[in-house]
């Protein structure tokens, strides 16, 4: 029996490797670069590794059930710790906010920069956050093929006010005007459409939801994000999986108009019965892997994609300003820093800077230099305009003068940096221009459609954070889970294995997130 060959090794391609041969199923995982992992990726400064890619660790659940259908625990491959500050905010040298795991703590701290008013209504944002995410759980997150009409049958007439709830016409900004006078809480809880590449002026009040998803739990996890690859690599190979990195794939083949195999770039052939491709449908509908590979995704134009970012990686010290693991330090002007993302296709002049201190956790600050990720929103212009040398100096500074605006003393050596652009982004992700997250979400139709796990080819299924847009790493996690089920559930029964079948139509046959164990 050929093997399902997955391409590409990010967290979606591990996790349906996975499911899969979980189950018994053969599987090869093909990766061009010489180390897994896609987006979640590490860089080097000196001896030092640092988190280059995702920061930020949510959803547990999702892993929780990964590992536990694969009879594993999550806790004997990941140390991970709960985090106590989710995220740590500033204005200006007076103005700064923690938001806390403690929900009553946060909406004291809330009411203790803003006024108890404020404080209260962050709490009555917190149970309309809560309502959005229970009702789109089931039917939208772990669903393969989630649309309009699928959302109403799967709620049933009873969840309809509930469905109606979500508020998929009103945008995120508009509906966060309802809950925050204080413009700075707007732009706090706006930022969570960057989550997702989106702006908040466009992007559907759905998006609170995001919001929710942090409340339940951000870990902090041992040792770097990175080591979340090395465990789903390991748990894969021990379940057989055989993986291949610097394999690159030229194209993907067809017999008799359903997937047959790949062709990799040294010219090798490798006959699949299933391909499953863990990269962004951009570079199918480019014809990047052939030009018979078109009609299985749309393509991606300039308008719809989602940001991209200039990510600084240094090791420094910071002064002035203690520093959390999660930090964002605020643009003066939210409304034009978007409008500059999406309308001129530029990088804003006065930048929200996002910060995550990997040496931070939850004691004692560190000493000394600190391993830092520095991320300014970017328009995915990567193919287009890839920016000179002079222009990514520019905002360099415009981000170093942010974080001074707010009390962050932050000086970079450039002996000890490592700088991605969106241009950097656009090679290592064929197809994107340097997008992170597939197509923005904008406008009513992304609170109840995405792109399927199944293609138009028979046999090709998606998977990647670009195939199940939201809060990155597990998102990603359950586009790999979704397409293992989606290709389960379409194999000829002929060729069914004896052993038990996991995938159920229409989704996973995992427990509801309601009931599975979070902690």
């Amino acid at each position: 029996m050929h093997p399902v060959v997955i391409v590409g090794a990010g967290i979606g391609g591990l996790a349906a490797a996975v499911e899969l041969a979980g189950q018994g199923m053969p599987v090869l995982v093909l990766e061009q670069a010489r180390m897994p992992g896609g987006k979640l990726r590490e860089v080097a400064i000196g001896r030092q590794r640092l988190d280059a890619g995702p920061t930020v660790f949510t959803m547990r659940w999702v892993f929780d059930e990964l590992f536990h259908r694969a009879g594993a625990l999550l806790d004997d491959h990941l140390a991970l710790q709960p985090a106590h500050v989710l995220a740590r905010h500033a204005w200006s040298t007076s103005e700064r906010l923690d938001l806390l795991a403690d929900v009553q703590a946060s909406a004291d701290a809330i009411a203790a920069l803003a006024g108890p008013a404020e404080g209260r209504r962050y709490l009555d944002f917190c149970r309309r956050a809560a309502r959005i995410y229970r009702t789109l759980e089931g039917p939208f997150l772990r669903e393969t093929r989630p649309d309009p009409v699928s959302l109403v049958r799967r709620v049933g007439l009873r969840g309809l006010p509930d469905l109606a709830g979500i508020s998929p016409f009103t945008s995120m900004w508009r509906a966060l005007g309802e809950h925050f006078k204080d413009a700075r809480l707007r732009q706090l809880f706006g930022r969570y459409a960057t989550y997702c590449g989106s702006s908040p002026f466009e992007a559907p009040a759905t998006l609170m939801l995001v919001a929710h998803v942090e409340r339940e739990g951000v870990f902090l996890v041992e040792g770097g994000m990175y080591r979340i690859v090395e465990a789903l690599a390991s748990l894969a190979q021990r379940l057989g999986v055989q993986l291949r990195t610097g394999a690159g794939v030229a194209a993907l083949r067809t017999e008799a108009g359903r997937i047959s195999g790949v062709r990799l770039e040294s010219g090798e052939t490798i006959a699949a019965q299933a391909v499953i491709f863990n990269g962004d449908p951009a570079a199918l509908a480019h014809g990047l892997l052939g030009h018979d590979m078109r009609a299985a995704a749309p393509p991606m134009p300039l308008p719809r994609r989602s940001l991209s970012a200039i990510v600084w990686n240094v090791a420094a010290p910071v002064e002035g300003f203690e520093l959390a693991r999660h930090n964002v330090f605020f643009s003066p002007n939210s409304e034009a820093e978007f409008d500059a993302l999406f309308t001129h296709r530029q990088v804003p002049p006065q930048p929200t800077v996002y910060v995550c201190a990997q040496d931070a956790g939850e004691h004692a600050p560190p000493r000394g230099a600190q391993r830092l990720l520095c991320l300014v929103n970017a328009p995915a212009t990567g193919d287009e305009r890839p920016g000179t040398e002079e222009e990514i100096a520019r905002c360099e500074q415009q981000m170093l003068t942010t974080l001074a605006r707010c009390g962050a003393t932050l000086r970079i050596d450039p002996a000890a940096r490592v700088i991605t652009r969106p241009a950097d982004f656009a090679r290592m992700f064929p197809g994107t221009g340097g997008a992170l997250y597939g197509a923005a979400s904008h406008g009513w139709r992304a609170s109840f459609s995405r792109p399927e796990s199944r293609t138009g080819i028979p046999g090709l299924y998606l998977a990647g954070g670009a195939t199940h847009p939201g809060p990155g790493v597990p998102m990603a996690a359950l586009s790999g889970r979704l397409a293992a089920a989606s290709l389960m559930h379409d194999r000829p029964a002929a060729s069914m294995p004896a052993w038990p079948q996991a995938a159920t139509p229409g989704g996973t046959s995992t427990p509801s997130a309601t009931t599975a164990d979070r902690r």
